[in-house]
């Protein structure tokens, strides 16, 4: 399979992925999230457009979907980021049990059979069950950053922010 690289990095994903922890890239992440700086050409996107359905008719713009691809240092660093957190909550004992995202051994699976476990175990046991999904995929969208800037650092301990 050919290396994939964004158009905008200069060397092969693969280069710097290998070479996250040579000293310059873990510096130059540790010292960006030190002075709570993310470099300002990491948060630009480049897009391009991606047919949908290749029976779809090129030359109308609606056939298309818009790809962006941010650079591979910058996914490296949100990928440093993430660790570190997730490091931080577990050592602090921080995270829910029920939490299943971002973390090792944890899945929508293991979610899944935990949920038809109990819900297994109340029928079994006499008792009823119900289930009620709510979709929260965009409810980042409306989060007051203020707001979840001070829990982090007040609930978790998270004192620096990177903007």
């Amino acid at each position: 399979m050919p290396d994939k690289q964004c158009l905008s990095d200069l060397l092969p994903t693969s280069l710097l992925k290998k070479n996250i922890e040579v000293p310059f890239v873990a510096d130059f992440f540790n010292s960006s999230l030190a002075f709570g700086a993310f470099p300002a050409p990491f948060k630009a996107s480049y897009i391009r457009p991606l047919l949908k359905k290749t029976d779809l008719d090129s030359t109308d713009v609606k056939s298309y979907r818009p790809i962006s691809n941010l650079l591979v240092l910058s996914k490296l660093l949100e990928g440093h980021v993430a660790r570190q957190s997730i490091s931080h909550l577990t050592a602090l004992e921080l995270l829910s049990e029920l939490q299943s995202a971002y973390r090792a051994h944890h899945s929508t699976e293991t979610a899944v059979l935990k949920v038809l476990g109990d819900i297994l175990r109340a029928i079994d046991g006499g008792g009823l069950a119900a289930l009620m999904l709510l979709d929260l995929s965009a409810a980042f969208d409306t989060v007051d950053h203020t707001i979840l800037l001070r829990r982090l650092k007040v609930s978790y301990g998270m004192r620096r922010s990177v903007f």
